[in-house]
């Protein structure tokens, strides 16, 4: 129960859902890579991803399965928080430096990294032999299409969601809610990689909220050429948008939405009035102080 304040009125009590977060403990091998705090769910999705996002693995037949595992103690009962990944015959194991030193808050898809240049994994995938290109009316409209499919935020308000749409089409691929932006990034990109999709340079990588670097790395892994957000994007991921020539398009709300990298790759249609604002192009910057 809680107690529910509002100006004018007397405090109620009612019921109220809430998000789910628990520790999850991704394992490869049998030795420890990470901890990330997690909404349960998809949780063979999100190792599969988050281990594409490493940079370990890239195909479906690298992920060769994952096992739930009981706790330290040996009287201790599953609770489902720890997961074993066995990788696919050849696969190099990761090396001893990836090993997140401190766990992954829900916030935060980098935690732990020992050092800046090992943010920044180049991916398994060479560029796209075909330009993908997107209507501006299809972009704009795939953040509503996103909130549509969010079921548990609907009960809950406390949740991030990431969804994969075909750009040429618009259709919706694949949706993901977790209480941390970069798992629900991780578990769709990790049921592509399980669904034998990657590279995914025909898709649109849609996010409920900002575009953090790791998230656009996170694309640029999974090889996503397009790269939208409802809120603002950070510095270093604009840097490395365009650094990457992922076409990042923030502030997608309504019938606008600012391109800070790749304009070219979103299609305006005929009769547009060309007067307007013109997106930011490849070298642009912004700061905000």
């Amino acid at each position: 129960m809680v107690t529910r304040f509002r100006s004018g009125a007397k405090p109620s009590r009612r019921r109220d859902s809430l998000v789910g977060e628990e520790p999850l403990e991704i394992r490869v091998g049998g030795t420890s890579l990470a901890v990330t705090m997690r909404t349960p769910g998809n949780d063979y999705e999100l190792a599969a991803g988050f281990l594409v996002s490493e940079g370990v693995i890239s195909k479906a037949t690298e992920f060769g399965g994952a096992t739930y595992c009981r706790g330290s103690g040996n009287g201790d009962a599953n609770e489902y928080n720890v997961l074993d990944v066995l990788l696919g015959e050849g696969v190099v194991p990761p090396a001893p430096e990836l090993t997140r030193n401190f766990y992954t808050t829900s916030s935060c898809g980098i935690c732990g990294k020992a050092n800046l240049g090992a943010i920044g994994t180049d991916p398994a995938f060479g560029p796209a032999a075909a330009e993908p290109e997107i209507d501006l009316d299809v972009l704009l409209a795939l953040p509503a299409r996103l909130r549509e499919s969010q079921a548990v935020f609907e009960a809950t308000g406390g949740l991030h969601a990431a969804a994969l749409f075909d750009a040429a089409s618009g259709e919706m691929l694949v949706s993901r809610e977790d209480v941390g932006r970069h798992n629900a990034v991780d578990k769709v990109i990790g049921w592509a990689l399980m669904e034998g999709m990657l590279p995914l340079t025909r898709c649109v990588l849609q996010v409920s909220g900002r575009a953090g670097f790791e998230l656009v790395q996170k694309a640029k892994m999974a090889g996503i050429p397009i790269f939208s957000a409802v809120s603002a994007p950070s510095t270093l991921a604009v840097e490395l948008a365009v650094a990457s020539e992922v076409t990042l398009a923030g502030f997608v709300r309504g019938d606008s939405l600012v391109a800070y990298s790749r304009p070219d790759r979103i299609r305006v249609s005929a009769g547009t009035d060309q007067r307007s604002e013109a997106a930011f192009g490849r070298d642009e910057r912004i700061a905000v102080r």
